[in-house]
């Protein structure tokens, strides 16, 4: 595969660069983190900016080279990400675009687009997690409603959303991987309760969600009814394949200011550092090289990035967690400072070793379905 851009990319380069030069500026200051109103508003208003001068849909509409400057420029340039929308666009979005029908294409598409509209993500339960199969919330079909009750866990953004990208039990009898149903709930409907959790490090980016006999239309399943676990397999493949693409590019930019800090505080004359700061220099160089691949990959299979995802979630987990000990290997003392956004990064970097599937699961999905090794035995002997 060819990995270098053509001249015309180049030429979307320069205009990417020269649009984000004249747009950053148009931006007001940053809400706090801790303010999700208000970074809701600060990234819908961004997004609608992208919208507005015909880049929105870069994150799966746009060839892969496209995204992949985009993102490139993005980083180079300080621009917001997708932040609070991001499993509108990175997670519900591309599963309705590949799996949904052309009405709900219709419905749902251009408001994550324009901004208008934010999404969470109701997977995991307290009983569910790595066992994701293992889903209790049920859904009994009433006519042409479902009505739901369960509870969800470690829903993204759910404290600023509209909608919810739903899994449901919908056959009880049905063995774990099957009876499972995609729905899309809105988050207003009469039974949603939402109670946010906190972080280690003091932010409520996630939180439990009650659900006390919520009726949704049938016409909000997404793929056929009992099929909801092969919908959820391409949501996952987005997660894990293309959703993280441009966290290694920020990723690469605080290398390369980790190695700034280590020049001016005198860091840089250990050997020791300099070797640690070099390896991840090309950890992250091989990781944005699969994300390219990646990202080429699922252009070229249909939009739905293949399970090469799961090689890149598994080193990407623990190289950012390297990257973030080196990060305060460097700061010294000052790696204690909740208030530098390294130490919180640092924090918040434990947790990609379970988020979105832990290592453990990447592992057997990498061996089974890569390598070819046997499953393991049911009953683990």
């Amino acid at each position: 595969m060819d990995l270098s851009y053509t001249e015309e990319e180049e030429a979307f380069r320069a205009r990417m660069r020269e649009w984000l030069g004249v747009s950053l500026p148009k931006l007001p200051s940053k809400p706090s983190p801790d303010n999700w109103p208000a970074r809701r508003a600060y990234d819908t208003l961004w997004q609608r900016m992208l919208y507005d001068a015909g880049y929105a849909d870069l994150h799966w509409g746009a060839p892969p080279t496209e995204r992949l400057i985009y993102l490139e420029e993005s980083e180079l340039a300080g621009a917001p990400y997708v932040g609070a929308n991001f499993v509108g666009l990175l997670h519900a979005g591309p599963t309705i675009a590949a799996e949904g029908t052309p009405e709900q294409r219709d419905r749902w598409l251009e408001p994550i687009l324009r901004g208008d509209e934010i999404w969470c993500q109701g997977f995991s339960e307290p009983d569910a997690g790595s066992d994701l199969a293992a889903l209790r919330t049920r859904a009994v079909r009433d006519g042409d409603e479902y009505v739901i009750t369960g509870q969800k866990i470690w829903t993204s953004h759910a404290e600023v959303a509209d909608w919810c990208e739903l899994l449901v039990r919908t056959d009880p009898d049905a063995p774990k991987h099957r009876g499972i149903s995609w729905l899309a709930m809105p988050m207003d409907a009469p039974g949603v309760t939402v109670r946010p959790l906190r972080t280690l490090v003091g932010s409520a980016e996630f939180a439990e969600v009650f659900l006390d006999e919520v009726r949704v239309p049938v016409s909000h399943r997404v793929g056929a009814e009992h099929d909801g676990w092969r919908v959820t397999m391409v949501t996952l493949s987005f997660e894990r394949g293309t959703a993280f693409v441009g966290e290694v590019v920020a990723c690469r930019r605080t290398l390369r200011e980790v190695a700034r800090v280590a020049r001016a505080n005198g860091r840089w004359d250990d050997a020791v550092v300099r070797r640690r700061i070099g390896r991840l220099h090309a950890e992250f160089a091989a990781l944005w090289r699969l994300t390219q691949w990646n990202v080429s990959e699922a252009q070229a299979t249909g939009g739905v990035p293949g399970i090469g995802g799961s090689v890149f979630k598994l080193r990407y987990s623990q190289a950012r967690q390297e990257l973030y000990e080196a990060a305060a290997e460097v700061l010294g003392a000052d790696a204690l400072d909740l208030d530098r956004g390294w130490t919180a990064d640092r924090l918040s970097s434990l947790s990609y070793t379970i988020a979105a599937g832990t290592s453990q699961i990447q592992r057997n999905i990498i061996a089974e379905r890569i390598l070819g090794l046997p499953k393991e035995p049911k009953g683990g002997v």
